[in-house]
């Protein structure tokens, strides 16, 4: 199946137009287009304009909030709170990540939790912004569904929380961790379902009957495994506990299906950190000795059937470069779905812009 390429600077304006359109304020839609969309060109497209549509159904049903009122609603030294409003979740931690470095500069760490938020993309995004600054960037959240249980449990009270760590380094890119704490991503498995690919084994096992689930469309009638059984299950757990019981947001039982029909508000909670690396060691010395590390991995003896050692961080470098001089290649369903939506928006569809 061939899938043509759209430039990045079309996508932004095309999502930049269908949250305008659903009500948001053009400064923020431009704001939260740009984070969207980051996540195509460094190639995590499970969170990217494959989703527009989804925000802009939670927009038109009320669920998001188009004009928040995001603001803090606790500060110290080091730690502050975020009252997202409800809003669009890339605008809630773009807020967060900015006020975490903003803390870090003073005080060494900034830890900014968040409630009140709703998905906010790709986890990769906030964990990078702050090593622009020679800063560590630790992002995690409380996924805004429960796919997955407690490991041993056949009900989903778990979502597929995801943590990212970003770490500057020198002329290498930075190491950029971005996981979810389950085998796959929901969201890639909403790319099968759109494209008919079945599910590899391991992926999802059936609740009553614990066999694998390779129909995508069967997704929901099953739980989603953890990475590492018991400890991903438990890294799931941990995060849950500190985005969101910490911040007062929503977990368990609590958890509200964004895709859900409804109005009824998701509470989503997350949390970022920033660390100022020049309060351990000066940036320059740990940006040599960074790279200096990353290339004795990259180089080290590999295993038999290994054509190369890849180190996180790396494709997404690889992807901005190829994705920005060529655009980013979207599937026939997906670039048939974002035409609906534009007829339905009454907005430039975005093969002709």
């Amino acid at each position: 199946m061939s899938t043509a390429r759209y430039p990045i600077a079309a996508m932004l304006a095309f999502t930049r137009d269908a949250l305008v359109a659903n009500g948001v304020p053009e400064t923020d839609a431009v704001i939260a287009a740009k984070q969207m969309i980051e996540a195509d060109i460094t190639g995590f497209d499970a969170h990217g304009i494959f989703r527009l549509g989804m925000y802009c159904n939670t927009l038109k049903s009320g669920r998001t909030n188009p004009k928040p009122n995001i603001r803090t609603l606790q500060r110290s030294a080091a730690t502050a709170l975020v009252d997202g409003d409800d809003g669009i979740g890339h605008l809630v931690m773009t807020y967060a990540t900015n006020l975490a470095m903003e803390l870090a500069r003073e005080s060494g760490i900034g830890w900014v939790g968040a409630r009140r938020s709703n998905h906010a993309g790709a986890a990769g995004i906030y964990a990078e912004m702050p090593t622009k600054q020679n800063m560590v960037g630790i992002y995690a959240a409380v996924s805004t569904a429960n796919h997955m249980g407690v490991w041993g449990a056949a009900e989903a009270l778990l979502g597929t929380n995801p943590i990212a760590i970003g770490i500057p380094a020198g002329k290498e890119p930075p190491v950029v961790l971005d996981i979810a704490t389950s085998v796959s991503s929901y969201g890639t498995i909403r790319q099968h379902v759109v494209s008919g690919k079945p599910l590899p084994d391991g992926w999802v096992v059936h609740k009553k009957t614990g066999q694998p689930i390779n129909d995508p469309k069967q997704v929901d009638e099953g739980v989603l495994l953890p990475i590492g059984g018991h400890k991903g299950s438990g890294l799931a757990l941990i995060i849950g506990l500190l985005a969101g019981v910490l911040n007062g947001a929503a977990f368990g039982k609590d958890v509200i299906d964004f895709t859900s029909t409804g109005s009824e508000k998701t509470n989503t909670g997350q949390f970022v950190v920033a660390i100022d690396v020049a309060r351990f060691i000066p940036p320059e010395v740990f940006a040599a000795e960074m790279d200096r590390h990353l290339n004795d991995l990259r180089s080290s003896a590999r295993l038999p059937g290994v054509d190369a050692i890849r180190l996180p961080g790396e494709d997404r470098r690889k992807r901005r470069q190829d994705r920005t001089a060529n655009g980013v290649a979207l599937p026939p369903g997906l670039v048939k779905q974002l035409d609906e939506l534009a007829t339905r928006l009454n907005i430039t569809p975005l093969g002709t812009r």
